[in-house]
This record gives C-alpha cells, structure tokens and sequence, in this order.
C-alpha cells in the first residue's frame, strides 16, 4: 500500500471511529471531516469548521429554545434565559466534546497538535460545528436528537440549579480542571450604610482577574464576579456592571 493509500485508510477509520463515538454516521462523510477541521489544519479557512461552528450555534439554542419552552411552561422568560445560557456555553460544549473524546479525531496544524492540551475554544466550537453537520447531513431531525441527546443531564442540572444559579461551582471546576488551581474572590469595594451595603468583588484564577461585579451582600457578588470570569473566559463581554 502506497502512504497516500495509508493515509487515506487512517483518515476513514478516524471518521468511521468519530461517526462511532457520536452516534450518527454520515451520508456525506466530507461534511464530518470538515467540522474536525480546525483553521490551523486547513489549507483554506473556508475548508475550516468555522462557518460550521456559525451555524451550529444558533442550531444549538433553537433546539434548547424549543425544549425549555415546551417542558417548562411555568417558567418566565427570565428562568428560560438563565437556563438557556448554562445549557448552551461554551464551557458546556467544551465539557461535552471532551466527554465525547472529540480531541482525539482533530485535524489541526503542526503547532496546535504540538500543544499539551486542547483550548476550550476549540472544543467547543468542535460540538457546534458537529451539530451543524448533522443538520446539513440528515436533516433538523438528526440535529435535535444530537443535541438532546447530549444535553439532555445539561438541562435537568440547570433547571435543578445544580449549574445555573451557581457560576462559582462552574468556576471551580473550570479552574480545576484547566489550571489545577482554585479560584479566589477579591473585595474591591463596598459601598451604602450598614444596613444596606454594596460589594464589590472580583473573581481571580491563576493570577488573573476577571471584571469585577457588585452585589448587595458579598454571596451574590462573589456569584456574579464568577459569572463575569467564565463570560470573559468564553469569549464574552461581561454580564454584569462592572465599575
């Protein structure tokens, strides 16, 4: 066998592999390989995963819409949007894809594969780019059976307040889990007469720190404080004021 006819043979077991680990094959196999693709493994940005990942996204959060609005008619459009927001992160679609093992079947460029450790980023915008190509693939059924399939706990956690209320677990874990470090809450400020004070308190996680948020009691701006780090940490501009 010649090394391009090798090569190839890798290149369908790695799909096939892939096809496996997240339970769906595909009709145009081009379209996998093509959301496994990062731009630095491309020899085109085009023939990256980055308009996949676009489409993926607003996939995702239809899908998650539809299913909040549907089961949880008690719910204000304030719970359903809290929820959504857990359900639907970057960091849940950075733990999804690592749960799938997705890092394994990554086509990226020499100076990303020679890094220790895949960023969050790139995960996450693996899982969005996958669901697209399902969707591209078989159709608006297969991406929602994908999708809940996949975050079905991710919904049932939020909706308990396992994840959703609280952003200083999520935090934790991520720093944990990315730094091996724990985060820490800074009092910047505090502000009002004492029987009804404003803090000002700052998220920080292996030196750095993120913008800074207010509470009217230093639990709930320690809760926004870490909701501000994995916004920043996504990507994201803060949710919370910061000065």
């Amino acid at each position: 066998m010649s090394e391009s006819s090798e090569t190839l043979s890798r290149s369908d077991d790695s799909i096939e592999r892939c096809e496996e680990r997240i339970g769906y094959w595909f009709q145009e196999k081009s379209l996998l390989k093509s959301a496994l693709t990062h731009a630095s493994g491309a020899s085109h940005r085009l023939e990256s995963n980055e308009r996949l990942e676009f489409l993926g996204d607003a996939i995702l959060g239809s899908v998650v819409c539809e299913a909040l609005f549907l089961r949880y008619t008690n719910f204000l459009e304030g719970d359903l949007t809290r929820i959504k927001s857990v359900v639907v992160s970057r960091l849940t679609c950075a733990k999804l894809s690592r749960e799938l093992g997705l890092e394994e079947f990554l086509i990226v460029g020499k100076g990303m594969s020679s890094s220790p450790s895949v960023p969050p980023s790139l995960l996450a915008d693996v899982f969005e780019a996958i669901i697209a190509a399902i969707y591209l693939d078989g159709g608006p059924k297969a991406a929602e059976e994908f999708v809940m399939r996949n975050l079905e706990d991710e919904i049932e956690a939020a909706v308990s307040g396992e994840a959703g209320a609280n952003f200083k677990s999520a935090l934790q874990q991520y720093a944990q889990r990315e730094h091996g470090a724990t985060p820490s809450y800074l009092l910047l400020d505090e502000k009002g007469p004492d029987h009804s004070k404003c803090f000002q308190v700052a998220a920080q996680v292996a030196g750095v720190r993120y913008g800074a948020a207010w509470g009217r009691n230093k639990k709930e701006a320690e809760q926004r404080a870490a909701e501000n780090a994995l916004c920043e940490i996504e990507g994201g501009p803060a949710e919370h004021i910061t000065e």
